[in-house]
């Protein structure tokens, strides 16, 4: 059996909005994230894998929760469905909220990378649950 990996991280792209998004984590809220694998790949990160434990940080670094991944799959950009949207937890949690803000997000870091955003891009679905604090 593998060992799962520890790994400190943050949501979200921007100090304030670290903040935001790893509150809805911590309560509960957002219990699913998603990420380009291209993105992971250009930068030397590891795949994510069933069984990770990441402490997440708010903006400034300072510990917010402790969280488990419990799914992990890797499908086209377009496969997202209506449940994965709602669980992702952010804006009014629907699809078209979540297709509108991923596609802006992943297109530009596929920019920033050299690849060409699309339909079919690979994207990794992770859902996740609070290990701490416990509710």
């Amino acid at each position: 059996m593998n060992a799962p990996t520890y790994v400190v991280d943050q949501f979200a792209d921007t100090p304030e909005a670290a903040t935001k998004v790893g509150k809805l984590v911590r309560d509960g809220i957002k219990t699913a994230t998603s990420s380009l694998v291209w993105g992971l790949e250009h930068i030397g990160e590891p795949l994510p894998k069933v069984g990770n434990i990441e402490l997440i940080v708010d903006g400034n670094g300072e510990p917010l929760c402790i969280i488990e991944l419990i799914e992990v799959e890797i499908k086209p950009f377009n496969a997202v469905d209506e449940q994965f949207a709602f669980e992702y937890g952010e804006g009014d949690r629907t699809l078209d909220f979540w297709l509108r803000d991923n596609w802006d997000f992943l297109s530009r870091w596929c920019i920033e990378i050299g690849r060409e955003p699309n339909e079919t891009m690979p994207v990794v679905f992770q859902r996740f649950r609070v290990r701490y604090p416990q509710k």
